[in-house]
């Protein structure tokens, strides 16, 4: 089956019915999921810390080294939230925090190691391109070596947060002090190389055109040829309230479904090399992320124990197991919870 081109994909975006759109996109899933199972795994996000110094204009969760509610997650902490997790059933943390000035990879090496020996059952998926980057920054070492040292402790996978859109205009204007998107691009890279899988995502509906949508894609795809490391593909919708983006640019309007199930089925078209793309619940609503199902998405993400980010800058969804458990089987799919590689550990006849 040949490959849509850049051209041909802004013309389904533009023009394509939804419905259309969305039937092409099932038609694919179905093609690459004929067990018509659909996964999700019960994971926790981390967030170490929320201290940050890239300064990222659509976040709401930063804070500066000073702030009276900064913080640094002791071991203790995060072990209290590892336990809770595991009681419930959890086999991931994502584990993520801000861009902090002066954490180098010797702390970084301690907290991994520290979670991999005392919970060698919990898989650790964290840290995103950017604070990569700024721990070889700050230690004064490659981006690599971090990665190898990180993943000799224990970090099985990186997390694809800092996408945002892989295009410089668009970083520019929304996140200027982080990554620019050959950087971003590069670690992904470094890290398929060392055999470390990762995860790719994209967070439209804030400066980007149709154009630069398609272009971000265009770049995973590339990405996913050369190195086959991607796991999956997750789409979110970008959360204005509380952002100073929301208020340099008061125009902004949150991205309706509609738009967001247009751009989730055109990704399932366009990235023929990925095999998972998640549904956004978190952003979108569970009855919007049920809908993903039939627009290209094959795993419902997670039950999300806990969530800080998405939830500081004005999204609160939640959902239990027993709910994503119903709502797969009300889609008329089988739900499976998984791992972070995307093995199946449970089915729910």
């Amino acid at each position: 089956m040949p490959r849509i081109t850049k051209q041909e994909a802004l013309k389904l975006l533009k023009q394509t019915p939804l419905l259309e759109l969305g039937q092409r996109a099932l038609e694919v899933k179905k093609r690459l999921h004929p067990e018509n199972i659909t996964t999700f795994i019960v994971d926790r996000n981390i967030n170490y810390t929320n201290i940050c110094v890239a300064g990222c204009k659509f976040c709401a969760f930063k804070r500066g080294l000073n702030d009276e509610d900064a913080y640094v997650l002791d071991f203790e902490t995060i072990s209290k939230k590892i336990e809770e997790l595991i009681e419930i059933g959890g086999t991931q943390i994502l584990f993520q925090g801000g861009v902090h000035p002066k954490l180098k990879i010797e702390y970084y090496e301690e907290l991994v190691e520290f979670i991999h020996k005392n919970y060698p059952q919990i898989t650790i998926h964290g840290f995103s391109a950017a604070e990569i980057a700024y721990i070889a920054k700050v230690s004064g070492i490659s981006q690599k070596e971090v990665l190898q040292r990180l993943q000799a402790k224990g970090l099985s996978s990186i997390p694809g947060a800092g996408a945002e859109i892989l295009v410089d205009r668009v970083r520019n204007i929304i996140s200027p002090n982080k990554l620019d998107t050959t950087g971003w691009l590069d670690i992904h890279k470094s890290a398929h190389e060392i055999g470390m899988k990762t995860t790719a995502t994209m967070m439209f509906g804030s400066v980007e055109s149709d154009e630069e949508i398609i272009e971000h894609l265009e770049h995973l795809r590339n990405l996913q040829d050369k190195t086959g490391g991607f796991r999956a593909f997750i789409l979110w919708s970008f959360q204005p309230d509380n952002t100073p983006l929301f208020r340099e640019y008061p125009d902004i309007t949150k991205a309706t479904s509609n738009r967001y199930l247009r751009i989730l089925a055109l990704s399932r078209l366009y990235l023929d090399n990925f095999k998972n793309i998640q549904s956004s619940w978190v952003t979108q609503g569970s009855h919007i992320g049920q809908t993903a199902l039939f627009f290209g998405a094959n795993d419902m993400g997670s039950t999300m124990m806990e969530e800080n980010v998405v939830a500081a800058a004005g999204a609160a969804n939640r959902m239990a197991e027993d709910e994503i458990v119903r709502l797969i089987k009300d889609a008329g799919e089988i739900p499976a919870k998984r791992n972070t590689a995307y093995e199946i550990l449970k089915i729910y006849e």
